[in-house]
């Protein structure tokens, strides 16, 4: 018994590239903080920094999982999704002073896209499956 599964809406295509992008973004900046802190000398406050670059990648993992339940057609992956893009927001507005307007617009806006990319209803649609979060792998 064959199932087809309808193909993935390009609202949810584009919503993913953008979380995806996040999480490689995410990698990224743990691998500079770590090699920072490195070249800093001797490693020092590598206590500090080493489970910080966990953190972020393990944060990385978390949105690449959910990215891919969402491709799936499993609706679990879009609460861990919606959820880092408003902590993403509301980090990047309370950081406004120390960064550059346009860097706070740009999260902003990627973030305000993935989740209306995940809310459309297409997307929705695609993404109504229930399955336990075992069901990722």
């Amino acid at each position: 018994m064959t199932t087809t599964r309808a193909a993935v809406p390009l609202p949810l295509k584009l919503a993913l590239a953008g979380a995806l992008l996040e999480a490689l973004l995410l990698v990224g900046t743990a691998v500079i903080v770590v090699a920072g802190a490195l070249s800093a000398g001797r490693g020092r406050g590598l206590g500090v920094v080493v489970p910080f670059a966990v953190l972020l990648v393990g944060f990385a993992l978390l949105l690449a999982a959910a990215a891919r339940a969402q491709w799936r057609g499993m609706r679990w992956g879009r609460g861990p999704l919606i959820t880092w893009q408003l902590l993403q927001i509301i980090t990047s507005v309370t950081l406004v002073t120390g960064l550059p307007v346009a860097a706070v617009m740009a999260v902003v806006a990627l973030s305000v896209a993935v989740v209306v990319g995940i809310l459309w209803p297409s997307s929705r649609e695609h993404a109504s499956t229930t399955r336990s979060p075992g069901a990722v792998v």
